[in-house]
């Protein structure tokens, strides 16, 4: 039951993020951290790159590794091409490099987590 359900939700956070990224946000609460938004642009993509991962791996019955590969570059991709976005399209939010790295990060680092999944043997129970 579950695995039909990430594909619409893979979907419907990936709409989220885009709209999240490009739209005007209001006041957001200050943290206290200097560069909270790029754990949040981290964690975010980290998110997205899993999500997608198992859409990849279950939806269209990927291979796991191809799945990760195929995941990773989605992702960083789709964060360049908001980033991108933002800096041409919108008026209240600017192109941040430093965004598309957190977002590449984070992207990696969920690879790196899968991959080692993977090499570890670990099953889905």
């Amino acid at each position: 039951m579950l695995k039909k359900l990430v594909p619409i939700a893979t979907i419907l956070y990936s709409l989220a993020l885009i709209t999240a990224s490009l739209i005007k946000l209001g006041r957001v609460p200050d943290l206290g951290i200097s560069f909270a938004d790029k754990i949040f642009h981290f964690f975010a993509y980290f998110v997205l790159t899993v999500l997608w991962f198992y859409t990849f791996l279950y939806t269209y019955r990927y291979e796991f590794k191809k799945a990760i590969r195929f995941a990773a570059i989605l992702a960083i991709i789709f964060g360049i091409i908001i980033e991108v976005l933002q800096g041409s399209v919108t008026v209240s939010r600017s192109l941040d490099v430093y965004d598309a790295i957190a977002n590449t990060l984070g992207a990696v680092l969920a690879s790196v987590i899968l991959w080692m999944k993977s090499n570890l043997g670990v099953k889905n129970v």
